[in-house]
């Protein structure tokens, strides 16, 4: 038996992830909305398709997100695509990256820009003593 999409559920976890609170998802939605209407429909199966197209129009999210996300299945792709084995059959390289080295390096970027400053202050420098002398 498949299993059923929550849509309700859906709609709160992608709210969740963009880091928005149901009271400003009401507030979005429109005069008619509050928390507490916002609540009630996160807890639905269902949600009628002219409305999980507002909400999908607010939240910027296509409405086949909301129609279609598993989270099972989602986690079951992520833990084959992650696991110890998968990771060696698709040639994952895991690159260190030295925090210190980064920091020397951007460190001498700044040094050989600030140094090539100096030099064009002391060519303008130069220029202008030529043209004052003359």
């Amino acid at each position: 038996m498949a299993q059923k999409i929550h849509q309700g559920r859906n709609v709160k976890r992608f709210r969740e992830m963009l880091g928005i609170k149901q009271e400003v998802l009401a507030f979005d939605l429109g005069e008619e909305w509050n928390q507490k209407k916002i609540s009630l429909l996160e807890q639905k199966d269902l949600i009628e398709d002219p409305l999980l197209a507002k909400i999908a129009e607010v939240l910027k999210i296509p409405v086949e997100a909301f129609q279609n996300f598993d989270e099972e299945q989602a986690v079951n792709l992520i833990s084959c695509t992650f696991s110890d084995q998968s990771m060696f059959n698709n040639k994952v390289e895991i690159q260190n990256i030295n925090p210190i080295e980064t920091i020397l390096k951007l460190h001498e970027e700044k040094i050989a820009l600030y140094e090539r400053m100096l030099k064009e202050k002391d060519e303008m420098m130069e220029r202008m003593e030529q043209l004052i002398g003359k």
